[in-house]
């Protein structure tokens, strides 16, 4: 097995640029935006004592996925999104699990989301807290976006991963579904549960964890991760919040979002997860969203070296791909979630694509 090469960044323990606390609720954290398809260690630290409840040692399973083990003994520490992937991939194989990630996601609580987690605590609603979960999530992970929208009642949470050929993106999106509801415990009290969890995995053998953890129906072969409860829960009031030290975290938050480095490619690629399967996409919808002219769009993306359409499609192919790799979702219903009005239109694109009609992808050793 060819091993890659071990990830050490600026923001490890050797030498490690941290921001001066001036209050013991504000966590130091790195002053630099992080770089697309990076993250802090955050949630995945628990991914080290989860291996040890096996019986395993971490550290050859650490190094077999290109990471040094020394990184995990800070949550802020920063690896790759896809050496993440790998190392859960090791992870379930190593352990015979398929519901690790869930583990994983179980153990963390909302102080592993850091700094933002932090903001959850302080802010002054439920609402608030997701809100400043949404907004600020892309300062500690450019491997996935969260979003809460509301409808009928109900508030929709999810957590999708957007990173191009994302190992394990089911068992990712378990250990974040699993994390927000523990957030969501701390936040509205222990006894608190969602209405329903919807997954983009296939059913598991075992569905005894996940009820467990969630206390509530869990559907699998979902086209997103989310989860669902009464939109009056955002209205709830978040006991010891303290409003001076919420000011302080959002102060410091934004100074990190206006630090150089952050890609509008990138953006734009988070913006397309959240709402491809939902929106209008076009062009001239997300210029929109965003308050500028259709050229200005295009010449920013052209600077970056990449077109709209290009985007969209990488977008739309990485969705397929997790869809017919994670789930037993039928082809017309990808087909519809991605935009296309007839199934042949989409098995044309993703030929394009990859070369394969989407059956021939899915029955070729890259499903469950």
């Amino acid at each position: 097995m060819t091993m890659t090469k071990s990830i050490v960044t600026p923001f490890t323990s050797t030498g490690r640029e941290k921001i001066e606390s001036v209050s013991p609720d504000i966590p130091a954290e790195p002053r630099r935006t992080l770089p697309p398809g990076y993250i802090h260690l955050g949630v995945a630290k628990e991914i080290v004592p989860t291996l040890r409840d096996f019986g395993l040692d971490p550290d050859p399973i650490i190094r077999e996925a290109g990471l040094n083990p020394l990184l995990f003994d800070d949550g802020a520490n920063v690896i790759p999104h896809a050496a993440l992937g790998r190392l859960l991939t090791l992870s379930v194989a190593r352990t015979k699990c398929p519901h690790f990630g869930l583990l994983v996601g179980r153990r963390a609580t909302i102080l592993s989301l850091g700094m933002v987690g932090r903001l959850m605590q302080h802010s002054e609603t439920v609402g608030d807290a997701l809100r400043a979960l949404v907004s600020n999530l892309s300062i500690q992970n450019r491997g996935a976006v969260p979003s809460l929208n509301i409808s009928q009642g109900m508030a929709l949470f999810t957590y999708l991963v957007y990173q191009s050929d994302a190992e394990s993106a089911d068992q990712i999106s378990d250990g974040a579904i699993a994390v927000t509801v523990n957030a969501m415990r701390a936040l509205c009290g222990s006894d608190w549960k969602p209405a329903e969890v919807l997954l983009p995995r296939a059913t598991p053998t075992d569905l005894e964890p996940y009820r467990r953890h969630y206390r509530a129906p869990v559907r699998f072969n979902q086209e997103i991760a989310a989860i669902v409860f009464p939109a009056c829960d955002l209205n709830l009031r978040i006991a010891g919040a303290d409003s001076v030290v919420r000011a302080l975290l959002e102060e410091r938050l934004e100074q990190m979002k206006g630090d150089p480095g952050s890609e509008f490619s990138d953006d734009i690629r988070r913006l397309l997860r959240t709402r491809l399967t939902s929106h209008h996409c076009s062009a001239d919808d997300i210029a929109d969203l965003l308050a500028m002219h259709r050229r200005t769009l295009s010449r920013r993306l052209k600077d970056g070296g990449m077109g709209y359409r290009a985007i969209a499609n990488e977008v739309r192919f990485e969705i397929a791909r997790q869809l017919l790799q994670d789930t037993q979702v039928p082809l017309g219903q990808i087909a519809a979630a991605l935009g296309y009005s007839e199934a042949s239109a989409f098995t044309r694109a993703f030929r394009r694509w990859s070369g394969r009609t989407p059956k021939a992808w899915r029955g070729d050793g890259h499903s469950n």
